[in-house]
């Protein structure tokens, strides 16, 4: 038995295709590369699309927001147990440099958890290992009804 199979709870029922990945997710290409509850980390890949390129022929920085609030999301996400998720509160991103199509890296972790308040930290590398993108955000445990 796998560890996504062991495992219960949103982020895990998704990786064992118990239920069906979250429409934004499907959309931006996510892909799990690795995960490590214990250190609260994860690292996930993106394709991104000819259909998410701006006039410049660029990643449209929206784009790249969407894919790291999916990279620090789910770093938190696969921590929790069954019947709890956290949105986002908030996301402040800064781009670094332009964000060519094909596959883009995500890594995020976790860096303090509150009882509910959660901050998270995280970058996107293109294929050449260049940072293109770094976010932090704030998310919040709630229980889901």
């Amino acid at each position: 038995m796998t560890m996504e199979e062991q495992r219960e709870g949103f982020f895990w029922d998704v990786q064992a295709g118990r239920i069906p990945p979250p429409a934004a997710a499907t959309t931006l290409g996510w892909e799990l590369v690795a995960v490590d509850p214990g250190a609260a980390t994860i690292e996930v890949a993106f394709h991104a699309g000819e259909q998410f390129l701006n006039p410049a022929g660029t990643v449209q920085g929206g784009f790249l927001a969407a894919m790291l609030d999916d990279t620090l999301g789910p770093a938190l996400v696969a921590t929790l147990p069954p019947g709890q998720f956290a949105p986002t509160l908030d996301l402040h991103v800064q781009f670094l440099r332009p964000a060519r199509p094909g596959r883009l890296v995500g890594r995020g972790r976790v860096v303090q958890r509150g009882k509910e308040v959660c901050f998270l930290a995280g970058e996107l590398v293109d294929p050449e290992g260049r940072t293109v993108a770094v976010a932090t955000a704030t998310a919040c445990i709630k229980t889901v009804s």
